[in-house]
Formats: structure tokens, C-alpha cells, sequence
């Protein structure tokens, strides 16, 4: 079989340009986000789900996590690359910035975060010390070197629950947590994918300074301006990704 990878757009890659075919698919969680664009990249299957639906008209507290997950366990993907709009905390993640995080804390809450909710399912206790550890993160900084994207080498992202934008106290609270980025995706979906066995990569665009941080106000058009002008070094750094992919095959 050809290798089968999942991408996962955020804010700012809500397509993946003309797909060759799309799957509709149902889990035993329901429908994921969106139908699932199907592309060929040389020996690469890559199969893309918008993480916010096609019309970006889901939440993330709202998003289906384990049914994007469960859809992309039934395509029989080795890995999930996802792409997360986040701000900036610490001064190495300017606006405009990419990174791949190592580490995560999670104060999301009230979300469907395990596979294992009711007595009849199997329970999992995954390890889960090193949340984006894997060859897909290793492949993304070989990529991001070949094709001479700046790309940032760990980092700790606080996930929050949203869809509110944090306050300055929330912030500095994060900061003296340890935390670099602030997003509101990250989780559950690491923790889902690490529970169907699928390698999980965290690709970080800092949209702008979170609150508290930069000297101006955080405004939606500041954010999408940001994301627009990013997205082309993201495109970048992904097809790198897959024609290496191509190469090694």
C-alpha cells in the first residue's frame, strides 16, 4: 500500500487547493468536520479535512475531534500533520512565525478528549509524555531545512477553550506555566491521535502576539493578514515535505 498521511488545516488553510476526489465518511462518532479532499502527491495519498468545516463555521470548542480522527483511523492514514493558527508568547514567536512544538498543557475542559468514555469501550491509558514526537516531525524539519523555511524546533503550546480570545492575566498566567504559543485546537486531537496509533505532528503559525504581549490590540484582521502571508511559506514547508516523502520512496 502507498503511503497515506492526514492534514489537518486551521485558521487560514481552510482548503488545499483541487483535490482529485473527496470522501463523505461516517464514524461512530458522526461525521467528521467536512468531507475529506483526497490528493496525490508522487507516492504520497494525502487526504485533507478542514479542521473548522468548509465554510470555517465551526468553533473549536464545537469541533468533533474524535470523529476527524476516527475518519482518518478508517482511511488507514500512518500520520496526522495538523496546522494551527496560535499566539505568540515568548519573543522567539513573532507574528508570522512557524513552529513545531514539543510539549503541551492542556486547560481545555468539557470536551469529548478519549476514545474510552463508557464502560463497553476499550480503555487506554496512552503514554503521552512527549505529545508531537514522531517521524512526521522529524521529516518537517528535514523539509524545512531543504527548502530554506524558518521553522522553530520545539516550544510548549497552552490549548485553551475558546472561541474567546485569552485576557492578559490569562496570559501571563500561561507564560509562567511554561507556555510559548496559545492555541485553541491542539487538543484533544493530539491525544486522539496518539490513541488510534497515528503519528501526530503540530505545524504552529503565530497569528499575532497574544494579549497582554504585543503593543497593539488583537484584531481579527490583523490575525487573518498575518495567516494570509504565512500560509504561502506553510504550502512551502508541506509540498518540501511530500516531494522528500516522493524521493525516499
Amino acid at each position: 500500500m502507498e503511503l497515506r498521511l492526514g492534514l489537518i488545516g486551521g485558521t487560514g488553510l481552510d482548503q488545499f487547493g483541487p483535490p482529485e476526489s473527496s470522501h463523505i465518511i461516517d464514524t461512530a462518532y458522526g461525521r467528521p468536520s467536512a468531507s475529506l479532499a483526497e490528493y496525490r502527491v508522487g507516492n504520497t495519498e494525502v487526504f485533507f479535512l478542514p479542521r473548522h468545516g468548509k465554510r470555517h463555521q465551526l468553533p473549536p470548542h464545537a469541533v468533533n475531534y474524535r470523529a476527524n480522527i476516527e475518519a482518518f483511523r478508517l482511511l488507514e492514514v500512518a500520520g496526522i500533520i495538523a496546522v494551527n493558527a496560535v499566539g505568540g508568547i515568548t519573543e522567539a514567536h513573532a507574528p508570522g512565525t512557524l513552529c513545531l512544538p514539543d510539549q503541551l498543557i492542556d486547560y481545555t475542559w468539557g470536551r469529548a478528549h478519549t476514545f474510552s468514555m463508557g464502560a463497553g469501550d476499550a480503555l487506554s491509558h496512552v503514554e503521552f509524555t512527549a505529545p508531537f514526537d514522531g517521524r512526521l516531525r522529524t521529516g518537517l524539519l528535514s523539509a524545512a531545512n531543504g527548502a530554506s523555511v524558518d521553522l522553530i524546533d520545539g516550544g510548549c503550546i497552552g490549548v485553551c477553550q475558546g472561541p474567546r480570545l485569552e485576557t492578559a492575566a490569562e496570559i501571563k498566567r500561561l507564560r509562567q506555566d511554561g507556555c510559548d504559543l496559545v492555541g485553541m485546537t491542539s487538543m484533544p486531537e493530539a491525544v486522539l491521535a496518539r490513541e488510534a496509533g497515528l503519528d501526530y505532528a503540530s505545524l504552529c503559525v503565530s497569528a499575532n502576539w497574544a494579549a497582554g504581549v504585543g503593543q497593539e490590540a488583537v484584531t481579527m484582521a490583523g490575525i487573518e493578514a498575518t495567516l494570509d502571508a504565512a500560509m504561502t511559506r506553510v504550502h512551502e514547508l508541506l509540498e518540501r515535505y511530500f516531494e522528500d516523502l516522493s524521493n525516499a520512496g
